[in-house]
Order: C-alpha cells, then structure tokens, then sequence
C-alpha cells in the first residue's frame, strides 16, 4: 500500500471528492480503510449552483464556482467534525471531455523471446499516438476546429491479449501475436486550468482529476467481470454522460450537451414563471407529489425534450455499435435520471429499434448501495444522484490497486509524444 501509506502521513487522514456539476457542488468528505479498500463517507454536503456558474457541464464563472464549492466544502466538514480538508479527486465533465477505448495489434518478430521493457514501451506507444489522432479527429470534426489543446486526464489497459490468452501484464510473457486495448480520456487544456485554478483558490491538494462517466463506471464490482457488460448513463444538469463496459472493460465515454436543466427552461417558459420556481415544480413532479392533472401536463411539455434527448443517446450509442452488440443493461443515475419521462422514452422500442440489440434494453437505477466500495457512515446518500461524487471516491481508493509500471508508461508515453 506505498501510495496511500505515503498519503496517510501527518494528521491529514482525510479526503475530498468534489463533483462539480451544473446544477449542484456535491462534496463528499471520507477516510480510507486501507485493509478493505474501501472509502468511509464521514461528510456529505449539496450546494445549488448559481445560474451563470456553469455552461453545458463545463465551467463559465470560476469565481462563482469556488464561491459554491466552498460552501459545499465547508458543510461536509462540518458534519465529519474536521476544521478542513486537502487532498482531493475532482470530477470533470462537459461535451469536450472524450474518452475511448484503441485496441492495437503487434506482430512480434521473434515469438520465442520474453517481451521486455523496451518492447512493451514500442507496444504503448504505437497504442497511444493511435488514441491521440482518434480524438483529435474526433474534436477537430465536431467544433470544426483542427487544433484543440488537450490533455490526458486517465488512461487504464483493459485488454491485453497474446495470441489471444488474456493477460494482466505482458512483461516477460512469450509470444507472436500481442494486441493492448487502452482506454484514453482526455479533456481540454482550458477546462482543466479552470478546475486547477478553483483547487488552488480553494487550498486544494489536487491529487487527480477523472472523467465522471470513468468514474461511474468503474465504481461496479460485479463476482465475474469478464462477463459483466453494460452501459451507464449520467444525466446531470448540463450534460448526459454514457459510458459503455463490454466484457468487463470500458469501451468508451460519450457526453452530450443536454440535461436536466434543458427541461426546468422548458417548464419556466410553458407556466411562465422563474427558473428556481420551475426546479422546484420539476422536482415536485419528479418524486410524484403533483395531482395526477398536474402530472400529465407536465408529461405533454416534458414529451418534446425527452424525444430530442433520446436523439443524443441514440446518437452517441450508435458510435459504439460498429463492431458488436450492444449491453443491454442500462444503468440510470444522475439528478436528471428522476424524470419520469426519462425511463419511459428508454423502454420504447422505437428507439431502441435503430441500434443492434440483442433485445430489448433492460432499464434500472444506480443506487448507493450499490457502490459496494463505499460506506456512507453519515446515512444522507440516498439517490442516485450520489453516485458521482461516490464514483470518484472509489476511484481514489482504488488507484493503489492499479498496476503502477504500465499507469506511469501510459501518461509518460503520451507526454512525450505531446512534447514532440
């Protein structure tokens, strides 16, 4: 446990998870139980954004931001009964942010010898000037823009296989045929300077920053992973984040600029009245509290939104249906996922029609408890719109498990090859 011996010295035993997300800051405050693995909550806090403070998942008012992210930080400690926290993991999100999954294939000259550091090196290499020029063209072709400065935020191996055996490491391994599928994300250079900039206003010791969907993602632990295959799917504020696991490894991420925020516009325009009196009738509606006239109202205004966003879903989806059929499991989480319009555009098979299903998608919740390497101690995480700040503390407990040669080769290699 080198990492998190070193983290656990001095009085600091506790840790941050900051979710920065368009509508709320959501913060929790925990401490490691190193023997379990597991992240013990001892702090939960909320904040509402300011309407300006944010823009389609991404930062637009970064002193508004620090202003609501330290309230929020400011309550979970107070209730973990601490007078402040440093060492934290932030989550990033927003169109911009891609992540993929690039599988390469390497003819070994000489099957009969061990593979070697420098070869594996050859090996990673090849596998991330590949993911780089994918995303690149990727954001070169949606912002019309052939130069966008970008950065790797995380990179996992999912797959290393030779001559089709699967592997954990191939150090030292025999063999002709070695093919390594990484997964890449990456964001861009100006929305990670903002969230450096309010961790370093806030005295924040930014130990990573990750993708939410990533996250989420990785925060399901199922008995026979090889076998598990799914697609989550995080409706926030501002953005609709999907991830995408096939055969225990992550495929890839997509987000699209629509949330739950798109249908409170919607209901302040239809009942003309304010945007924070038409969040409060939304959530009234979400948790079943208005009369059943009210209810099928708001389900005519809500139609229109919910087929537009079925649309980006679709969309999205159909990148990852190329070679194989998609999971059909879908997992919902996110404050936007109580809609209940959300659920029931997903299990119509109109859309569900136009990609390569098995079957019929089956549709269901994330909850906290399932997020087994969590314990929520302070009993307030209770919906799934905590699963992202739970995601990202799961991760930060589990990056000492990750295998340390191949992480530092993966973002070593992809900096050099950014330098030249």
């Amino acid at each position: 446990m080198a990492l998190f011996g070193k983290l656990f010295q001095g009085k600091d035993s506790h840790f941050l998870a900051l979710d920065i997300g368009t509508e709320v800051v959501k913060a929790l405050v925990f401490q490691i139980d190193q023997e379990a693995s597991k992240a013990i909550v001892v702090g939960t806090s909320r904040v509402r954004q300011k309407l300006g403070n944010m823009e389609s998942g991404a930062v637009a008012d970064i002193a508004g931001v620090i202003e609501t992210s330290r309230a929020a930080i400011t309550e979970a400690c107070a209730q973990a009964n601490i007078p402040s926290v440093h060492k934290s993991i932030v989550g990033i999100a927003g169109e911009l942010v891609k992540g993929t999954t690039t599988t390469v294939h390497y003819n070994r000259v000489n099957r009969d010898l061990s593979i070697g550091l420098p070869e594996l090196k050859t090996i990673v290499q090849k596998v991330q000037e590949k993911a780089l020029e994918r995303i690149q063209q990727e954001l070169a072709a949606e912002t019309g823009q052939s130069e966008i400065d970008i950065q790797l935020i995380n990179a996992m191996i999912v797959d290393v296989r030779i001559d089709g055996y699967r592997v954990r490491n191939p150090l030292n391994f025999k063999g002709g045929d070695v093919s390594m599928g990484v997964f890449n994300a990456y964001a861009p250079t100006l929305h990670l300077e903002a969230l450096r900039t309010i961790a370093s206003d806030l005295h924040l010791e930014l130990l990573t920053i990750a993708a939410e969907p990533y996250a989420v993602a990785r925060s399901i632990e199922v008995d026979d992973a090889l076998d598990f295959s799914a697609i989550f799917i995080d409706i926030g504020g501002g953005t609709t984040d999907i991830a995408v696991v096939r055969h225990g490894g992550l495929e890839g991420t997509k987000m699209f600029a629509l949330g739950g925020r798109a249908f409170t516009k919607r209901l302040a325009q239809e009942l003309g009245v304010s945007f924070d009196e038409a969040e409060n009738i939304k959530l009234q509606y979400a948790w079943g509290k208005v009369s059943p006239e009210d209810t099928e109202r708001m389900n005519a205004f809500f139609a229109e939104d919910c087929n537009l966003w079925l649309s980006g879903v679709e969309f999205a989806l159909a990148e990852f249906s190329t070679n194989d059929l998609l999971p059909t499991k879908v997992f919902l989480c996110g404050g936007g996922s109580g809609l209940p319009g959300i659920k029931t555009a997903l299990q119509s098979v109109e859309w569900s029609s136009h990609l390569p299903f098995a079957k019929p998608p089956v549709i269901g919740f994330l909850q906290p408890k399932d997020i087994t390497g969590v314990v929520d101690m302070t009993e307030t995480l209770c919906n799934s719109q905590d699963i992202t700040p739970m995601g990202l503390a799961n991760l930060l407990v589990h990056f000492e498990n990750e295998e340390k040669l191949l992480a530092t080769m993966l973002r070593k290699t992809v900096e050099n090859i950014q330098h030249h």
